[in-house]
């Protein structure tokens, strides 16, 4: 790959994954809630789902999501309960931004490294729209006339770093904001509005349709 198609992919990237979307709701939650390292856990099992994603995209399977209807669907309703479920988690939750505040509370109420991972890697995993844009992205790019492995795994590492990036930035600037997010009256508000984006992602992902 020549060094101009590198820069226009890193370009596009850049401006697909500076749009806010679940990862980024999910990095400042888990920033406020949990701590700013807790975030790390959480956009490390992003970028590994995008890993996945972009993997799927190689071996044909975004193509089988454009073709197969059955399959899109099945898809598109996982992803989508799986937000549905973050969502509702948040809107009947107690205080959950302030759960890292309460004394004594803090190991307790802290999910385990394991599970801010998982969780993470699912909401990314589980999204079609994702996997159809890696299939539409990477044709453009790739020299088919070269070896397609290290290829991919270059295009793939600089979204990742991206997304990484991307994602740490926003922690940090929700961790700098915590003490207003955290105040008694504002958390409520906050753990609302978070739920409710959740359930709004859902309801996006319910919406595509497969083209044809």
């Amino acid at each position: 790959m020549d060094a101009h198609s590198i820069l226009a992919y890193a370009v596009v990237a850049a401006i697909a994954i500076a749009s806010p979307g679940p990862a980024t709701l999910m990095a400042i939650n888990n920033s406020v809630a949990y701590g700013q390292r807790a975030a790390v856990w959480s956009s490390l099992g992003n970028a590994c789902g995008l890993f996945c994603l972009s993997a799927a995209a190689m071996l044909g399977l975004g193509a089988l999501l454009a073709s197969s209807e059955w399959m899109f669907n099945v898809v598109k309703i996982a992803g989508a309960g799986y937000l549905f479920y973050l969502g509702a988690k948040q809107l009947f939750k107690k205080s959950p931004m302030l759960a890292s505040d309460a004394p004594g509370h803090e190991k307790a109420g802290r999910p385990s490294r394991q599970k801010l991972f998982k969780s993470a890697f699912l909401t990314a995993a589980t999204n079609p729209k994702a996997t159809m844009f890696f299939s539409a992205l990477f044709p453009q790019f790739l020299d088919q006339s070269a070896a397609l492995l290290p290829q991919f795994l270059l295009l793939t590492s600089i979204f990742m770093g991206l997304s990484l990036t991307s994602l740490s930035v926003y922690a940090a600037l929700a961790s700098r904001a915590k003490g207003v997010l955290t105040r008694p009256r504002f958390s409520l508000w906050v753990s609302r509005v978070v739920g409710s984006t959740f359930i709004f992602f859902g309801a996006a992902i319910l919406t595509l349709r497969r083209q044809a």
